[in-house]
């Protein structure tokens, strides 16, 4: 009775082994399969919905930043209230120019003034923008910039070198409208402190692509293990948004290196910051793009929906971080004042005469330099090509020429 009994279990046990082995394959591909599906070729959500979700998450995550950031603040020129000013009476000071004063005297009325077209405007964007595309065509400086930007340091070890194909610079241009120019307090309720901020929509329907290709390689376990083709363009659609643009005066502190306890405030050196422009866009703005990949090299995977959302997070990151409220970007401006050595156009009478004059005989001495040593030149030409034809050797030729056979010094004295 035995013998019967232990085949029968050992049947069963080899039959559990072999359902809990397919069943453990069977999961392993059900995952497999799910997340290919899912994670992979899953359908990315509609560009209103990311949009807008971006939007309520920028302005959830900014709302703490907005109350204590100060686009004007400084931690060095906020504790001085003292600023150090000429003690000559030669030049007059006027009076402090506040926001209500300046929006008095240029008759702008923030809560009844329409808001502005800005089509002229628009036409300066557009030559300077198509200026910078000529430019970018000619010398391809564009093109071997990004180049060394793309394989520099900062590369990933696991990426080779990277190769641009394709660098389209679109050809419409942005359109600005709805201007409009409004007080903005920067943590402050006083009127006078308040800076005056222009904002305007921003649209532009384009197409703007960029395009690289690389290879992925696997190091491990030993370098070069496996390779794997990546190719990727991204282009973009559309862009709209709110721009806003204010102007940051330039502001006196004291020199942090120099700055010492025995010393007076009036004494202290003082560093001038320079008057410079701010610009950033409100967190609602949408950016649409166009995201193609294309992975392997034999059996191609093509336009994986994922790949497109990771490229479109990071660059959505990288804008957020850089001009996006409260975060601007600064750009110091020249100086506007008139100088002589910026001005173009034809000279004026006592110029061109002065120049006349003053470059005439520098002109003339070069000239005659010139030619006499043009002249010099042809005639030792001359000279060495009747002794090639006489026959003479190569040193028989330089020693009758040493000897004064008919060969003179430049600038010798006439015998």
């Amino acid at each position: 009775m035995a013998e019967y009994t232990q085949p029968a279990s050992q049947q069963q046990s080899s039959l559990s082994f072999t359902e809990g082995f397919l069943l453990g394959q069977l999961s392993v591909v059900i995952l497999i399969g799910a997340f290919i599906k899912f994670f992979i070729f899953g359908d990315p959500p509609s560009p209103e919905t990311t949009a807008s979700t971006r939007a309520l998450a920028r302005q959830s995550r900014d709302r703490g930043h907005r109350r204590s950031f100060s686009i004007n603040s400084s931690p060095v020129a906020s504790g001085r209230s003292d600023v150090r000013h000429s003690s000559s009476n030669v030049l007059r000071h006027p009076p402090r120019l506040t926001t209500p004063i300046i929006l008095a005297k240029t008759y702008y009325n923030v809560n009844a003034h329409q808001p502005e077209s800005l089509d002229w405007f628009n036409v300066l964007i557009a030559q300077t923008i198509a200026q910078f595309r000529t430019d970018a065509h000619q010398d391809e400086a564009i093109l071997t910039s990004l180049t060394k930007v793309l394989n520099g340091p900062q590369k990933p070890d696991f990426l080779s070198s990277i190769k641009i194909t394709e660098i389209s610079l679109g050809e419409d241009f942005p359109i600005l409208s709805n201007c409009r120019v409004h007080p903005v307090h920067d943590g402050s309720t006083e009127p006078e402190s308040a800076r005056l901020q222009a904002r305007m929509d921003v649209d532009l329907s384009d197409l703007i692509t960029f395009a690289i290709e690389t290879r992925i390689v696997l190091n491990w376990p030993r370098p070069v293990t496996a390779v794997l083709p990546v190719a990727l363009a991204v282009s973009i659609v559309r862009f709209s948004g709110t721009l806003s643009i204010s102007f940051l005066p330039s502001v006196s502190h004291p020199t942090p290196s120099t700055h010492t306890a025995s010393s007076s405030p009036s004494q202290q050196p003082l560093s001038t910051t320079p008057t410079s422009l701010a610009f950033s866009f409100l967190p609602d703005y949408r950016l649409d793009l166009n995201v193609r990949s294309l992975v392997g090299s034999r059996s191609r995977l093509q336009d994986i929906p994922k790949i497109a959302q990771m490229v479109e997070n990071r660059l959505h990151a990288w804008i957020d971080e850089r001009c996006v409220e409260p975060r601007v970007q600064q750009v110091a401006l020249p100086s506007l004042w008139p100088r002589k050595k910026n001005t173009r156009g034809p000279p004026s009478e006592e110029e061109d005469g002065q120049g006349v004059r003053a470059s005439e005989p520098v002109r003339d001495i070069r000239e005659e330099a010139r030619r006499e040593v043009e002249e010099e030149r042809r005639r030792d030409r001359e000279h060495s090509e009747r002794e090639a034809a006489a026959g003479y050797p190569e040193g028989l030729r330089w020693r009758s020429k040493a000897e004064g056979g008919g060969y003179e010094m430049p600038g010798a004295m006439p015998m």
